[in-house]
């Protein structure tokens, strides 16, 4: 017989693990213990099946313990719940949930793979009947068979991130007025306030009353009454918490196993933790952010399956490190998509890392083919050297494959000098000659030559009180439909015939709609003597980011 490894938790982390064990290493006694009663499901796919949009419940349970203990000749115990791990012996404590019985197992590597668990505040009414988390099967269940049972017409969401955003939706398609409820000034925590702000429209297009900057306090009368800390009074028939989530962390603390500052494991390049005979991965684990280098919690699915397979390996003696977690996410939020790789803006500059952005705003394909969609792309860069820090992408069609890209340019080591030497796929129903991608490029590397100078939309307001001038070189339809108040308006067609009105003592800034009239505009003043800097992304940037604020 092979080493024995025991593996705790059965989902994507823990299944994955044993999988790979066992292809590398037909011999290995594996044993896996879930508490719970499914192994690997499809977790991402829970909400939309309290809607409906997957009708079929059995499509989201992947392996059954029976076909994956005959497939894969595996040891799988669930309902059976790991309580203690004794590291000197080398074994761990486990009660089987449903009969109370209680033993211990042996182990020569123990893989830890808990996951996370969602917060709940020590609030009493939210021990009420109506009010639902969700993270398995059981869950998803619940959630269900109340919208069924009971046909709540209103609903609070709280929390703004991507299982409260995709809870909203669902909602709303199975019939229910929905409120959703974010403390953060934003919805989706990790891409920028201005990006946000394109999904916010969204959702309240849908019919979702969206309340921002605003917590949960308490929850009365049996959960039928949300009081919000501004003091606000939520009807509430049905309650989903969705304001994040805490590592599964007790074993490893009470082993003495090394935790970082926010409860996550910490873990090696091979994700052993600080006892060499255990590995530990998924979301209770900490990670090191690929971008910054800092330690990070970032609970998704594809680390989990690539750490896995890490662990598999190392333990087979094959040692591949893991070099962190990009971020890489993406969410459905009805007709929109949204999508971020890398480091935000606002977490640069909170780590005080120097960066630049460009704002474009292209068609999804050639704008002549049917079915174009704008799509708006941010993408964060060092002005120094190109490299890329980041990017965040919403609209109706193309996110998904631009942000893929740009996680794939961040992952090869690729600056933005690059992404304008992409040769990527292009037919009118696909893209254009020029993709959202290099057109990105392009920009960006004007910046970084110092062929452009650049102005970001929250700076413009302060500028123009301090006295700037600014041109928007739209047309005067345009100007008349939607201005920042103070620009002058000169159409860039007429610029070579009205350079006498522009001040040659002062930068100007430009506007246009998107930013492309604009940096021709620059080019223009550029070599006509004038100092010049071009709002990125222009009046569309702006006024997203100034609707916000109102």
């Amino acid at each position: 017989m092979g080493k024995k490894i025991v593996i705790v938790g059965g989902v994507a982390g823990g299944a994955t693990t044993a999988t790979k064990l066992r292809r590398l290493d037909e011999q290995a006694e594996i044993v896996l213990f879930e508490r719970g009663e499914f192994i690997s499901f499809a977790n991402c796919g829970l909400p939309y099946h309290i809607s409906g949009v997957i009708e079929d419940r059995k499509k989201l349970l992947l392996q059954t313990v029976e076909s994956m203990n005959a497939r894969y000749n595996l040891d799988i115990r669930n309902f059976s719940e790991v309580t203690a791990i004794n590291r000197e012996e080398k074994t761990v404590s486990i009660k089987h949930v449903q009969t109370g019985d209680e033993y211990t197992e042996s182990y020569d590597v123990l893989v830890l793979s808990p996951g996370a668990k969602p917060i709940v505040p020590p609030i009493e009414g939210l021990k009420s009947a109506n009010v639902f988390t969700l993270r398995n099967i059981p869950d998803m269940d619940k959630i269900k068979a109340y919208l069924e049972d009971n046909k709540p017409n209103n609903a609070v969401v709280i929390g703004g991130g991507f299982i409260g955003l995709e809870m909203a939706e669902n909602l709303v398609h199975a019939g229910v007025n929905v409120t959703l409820v974010e403390k953060l000034p934003q919805v989706m925590g990790p891409v920028d306030p201005e990006m946000a702000a394109i999904v916010e429209d969204e959702l309240r297009k849908n019919g979702v009353e969206l309340i921002l900057g605003d917590g949960i306090t308490d929850v009365l009368e049996d959960g039928t009454k949300v009081v919000l800390e501004s003091g606000k009074v939520l009807e509430s028939e049905l309650i989903i918490l969705s304001i994040g989530v805490r590592p599964e962390n007790k074993l490893a603390a009470d082993s003495g196993l090394e935790l970082g500052e926010r409860g996550g494991i910490k873990v090696n390049e091979y994700l052993q933790t600080s006892d060499e005979s255990i590995y530990a991965m998924g979301d209770a684990i900490e990670v090191t952010d690929y971008i910054n280098g800092q330690p990070t919690m970032i609970p998704l699915a594809w680390p989990a399956n690539r750490q896995a397979h890490i662990v598999g390996h190392h333990i087979n003696g094959r040692n591949i490190a893991y070099p962190g977690t990009l971020g890489t996410s993406i969410v459905k939020v009805f007709e929109l998509t949204a999508a971020t790789t890398g480091n935000s803006e606002k977490l640069l500059r909170r780590l005080g890392i120097q960066y630049d952005v460009v704002h474009i705003h292209p068609l999804s394909h050639a704008g002549y083919y049917p079915g174009a969609e704008q799509i708006s792309l941010k993408v964060i860069f060092d002005r120094e050297t190109g490299k890329i820090f980041g990017a965040q992408a919403v609209g109706k069609d193309g996110v998904d494959k631009r942000i893929d890209v740009i996680a794939t340019a961040i992952k090869g080591g690729l600056s933005v000098y690059d992404l304008q030497e992409l040769e990527l796929a292009y037919a009118p129903p696909f893209s254009s000659a020029k993709d959202p991608v290099n057109m990105a490029g392009y920009v960006a590397s004007n910046i970084v030559d110092g062929t452009i100078e650049t102005v970001q939309h929250y700076e413009v307001d302060e500028l123009l009180q301090d006295g700037a001038f600014m041109i928007d070189v739209r047309t005067e339809k345009e100007h008349a439909d939607g201005k920042i108040e103070g620009s002058k308006n000169i159409p860039l067609d007429d610029l070579r015939n009205r350079l006498d009105e522009l001040p040659k003592d002062e930068t100007i800034l430009i506007t246009c709609q998107v930013g492309l009239r604009g940096y021709l505009a620059s080019r223009i003043l550029q070599q006509n003597g004038f100092k010049v800097k071009n709002l990125t992304g222009g009046y569309k940037t702006y006024s997203i980011f100034k609707n916000k604020l109102q």
